[in-house]
């Protein structure tokens, strides 16, 4: 992975979470991985990762991110490639309301799948 896949992985990994693709996390999660979204507790299996973004998905009618930037650092010797990314995202909720927050996405990805994924975002106004 270099920079160029990097970047094109994140704006990958957004439009399919925008599309709420739980069939592309389950392609691209590695089955021990560490998710983590806002404030909500860490979890670290990949069936309880699916459900919980499978329910956040149901919670809300739509999302659209928008990516600033991709930070990229290259494999060391453990083979996992560090990305890190921000932008914003704007939600419609059920109700037909919107809202938005500014997040920031740290990826640990070895062998193409995901095995770190924290979000970092204010999620209360949902």
């Amino acid at each position: 992975m270099d920079k160029q896949d990097a970047t094109t992985f994140v704006h990958d990994l957004y439009h399919a979470v925008d599309r709420k693709d739980v069939g592309y996390l389950s392609d691209v999660l590695a089955e021990q991985c560490r998710f983590r979204l806002g404030n909500n507790p860490e979890v670290i299996n990949k069936g309880q990762i699916l459900e919980g973004n499978r329910h956040f998905f149901e919670s809300i009618k739509s999302m659209s991110h928008s990516i600033e930037e991709v930070v990229f650092q290259a494999p060391e010797e453990s083979g996992a490639a560090k990305v890190n990314c921000y932008g914003s995202v704007y939600y419609e909720r059920l109700d037909g309301s919107n809202t938005s927050a500014v997040f920031a996405t740290h990826l640990q990805v070895e062998k193409g799948l995901i095995t770190d994924y924290l979000v970092f975002a204010d999620l209360s106004a949902l």
